[in-house]
């Protein structure tokens, strides 16, 4: 084993780490990297330096980590993807010359052959381009002068860290830049200041960032229509789920942007319902809030569906009330809208219908039944970072939102028994246009009539025959 290891070490001097084949050709390139850390220097207040940490690991079960994610604004300016890292962008060169600076993990033959493989130094400058790059190793004896700055600007630093806590893990490089920063405890004005850069820079979606989120869209929207088609009552929510994970891997996809939301009846009510562990949908709605992840860029699609094919008439009046709202919405999505009006546009439709419908009697209690916002940012995040300050916060050129209104109506609600359990929501992805927008989300159909038409093809995975166990 001993010679094994020595053997794997003295090949990683000789090989590039990049020798993985079949890689994507779709990436973000470092050229989009750069530009964003250019663009975010240009936004820096004089003579500053602002901090960028990794994620910290998480534990799945005992010695078993989850899958690492990357902090997106780590990702976002530099497209690394591996924990244990911290950037420094400065304002100003520095007297070396230097812009930037980035430690990274060392390679390390024994944990790149249990782990995979690592970029190390060498590979973060010829792969992202960042020529000031060094191991986190070095960083506790590196001469960085932080009194020198009027400014040190920070996001809210990592916590609950787990690992070796040694001086080149993340834990180490926290407690080294605390110590050298002379930062005992987080400072407001860093925070506010670091996160109102990065929220304007990614609320307006550059070209190559589009390209990504239009593919995460559709390729969600594939999934959605492939549910729609293999559905029926005897399908488990959980089953349901894993199409649209399998549809996602298929296209590229690295998984879903957040945990999805797969409810029948009652459990479409809840909100961020999570088990998806029903095991029969049987003749009710299935409600699927479900995104793909594609190279970072979250989609969030939300379809509501008879699993039988065939709304009931219940079924299809909350149905088509929540689609009226939506579109009414879809109607003042462009360049300059206040941002409140998307939601108020909504309520507006959402407590007419009710009140048409005998569900309530006063407008106000549209609430009950409509209980969150119609619309959010979206990117890197699935819920992401934008210049949020208040109801009249206006749309912008190349924002990409959700515009999601919908109606929830648990069992014992003070209305007919007829509507309970009906939970309906719709959600589309947006690009906000100067005029107009473009629905990144609009392969997958929203009329009642095309689901129930979709509905009555066949899925391959309707032919698919397992053996019982």
């Amino acid at each position: 084993m001993k010679q094994l290891l020595l053997l794997f070490a003295f090949l990683i001097t000789l090989t590039p780490i990049h020798s993985q084949e079949n890689l994507p050709t779709d990436y973000l390139t470092k050229e989009f990297h750069k530009g964003r850390r250019e663009a975010f220097r240009a936004l820096m207040p004089a003579n500053s330096v602002a901090v960028v940490f990794s994620y910290p690991e998480r534990v799945f079960s005992r010695d078993i980590n989850y899958n690492f994610h990357q902090n997106p604004d780590m990702y976002y300016l530099t497209g690394y993807k591996e924990p244990d890292a911290v950037l420094f962008i400065f304002k100003d060169a520095q007297a070396n010359g230097d812009t930037e600076l980035f430690f990274v993990r060392e390679r390390n033959a024994t944990h790149e052959m249990w782990t995979g493989r690592r970029l190390g130094t060498e590979g973060t400058k010829s792969k992202l381009g960042i020529s000031a790059a060094y191991n986190a190793k070095e960083f506790k004896d590196f001469a960085i002068d932080f009194k020198k700055f009027d400014k040190i600007i920070y996001d809210k630093l990592p916590t609950n860290i787990d690992g070796t806590r040694n001086e080149f893990d993340l834990y180490g490089l926290l407690q080294i830049f605390k110590t050298k920063a002379g930062i005992t405890a987080e400072n407001k004005e860093a925070l506010e200041t670091f996160a109102n850069i990065t929220n304007s820079l990614r609320e307006i979606k550059t070209p190559e960032e589009i390209v990504l989120m239009r593919k995460s869209a559709k390729l969600s929207c594939v999934a959605h229509n492939e549910v729609m088609k293999a559905v029926g009552p005897d399908m488990s929510e959980n089953e349901a789920d894993g199409i649209h994970a399998y549809i996602h891997k298929k296209y590229g996809a690295e998984g879903e942007g957040y945990p999805p939301i797969v409810g029948a009846g009652a459990n479409g009510c809840i909100l961020h319902y999570g088990e998806n562990n029903s095991t029969k949908i049987d003749n009710q709605l299935l409600l699927m809030d479900v995104g793909s992840e594609y190279h970072g860029y979250a989609a969030d699609v939300t379809r509501t569906v008879p699993a039988n094919g065939k709304f009931s008439p219940e079924q299809k009046a909350i149905y088509e009330l929540v689609y009226e709202a939506q579109e009414e919405v879809f109607k003042i999505c462009k360049e300059g809208t206040p941002w409140i009006d998307l939601n108020n546009t909504a309520k507006e439709v959402l407590a007419k219908g009710l009140i048409k419908l005998g569900i309530i009697t006063d407008p106000k209690d549209v609430r009950i039944y409509y209980t969150h916002g119609c619309s959010h940012f979206l990117g890197l995040d699935v819920h992401d970072k934008g210049n949020f300050k208040g109801p009249q916060t206006l749309l912008k050129e190349n924002m990409v939102i959700t515009v999601e209104p919908g109606i929830y109506i648990p069992a014992n609600s003070k209305c007919d028994k007829k509507w309970w359990n009906i939970g309906v929501r719709i959600e589309d992805d947006l690009l906000i246009l100067k005029d107009s927008y473009e629905n990144l989300s609009a392969d997958s159909p929203r009329k009642w009539d095309e689901i129930e038409k979709l509905a009555k093809e066949k899925s391959k995975f309707n032919e698919m025959k397992f053996p019982k166990i």
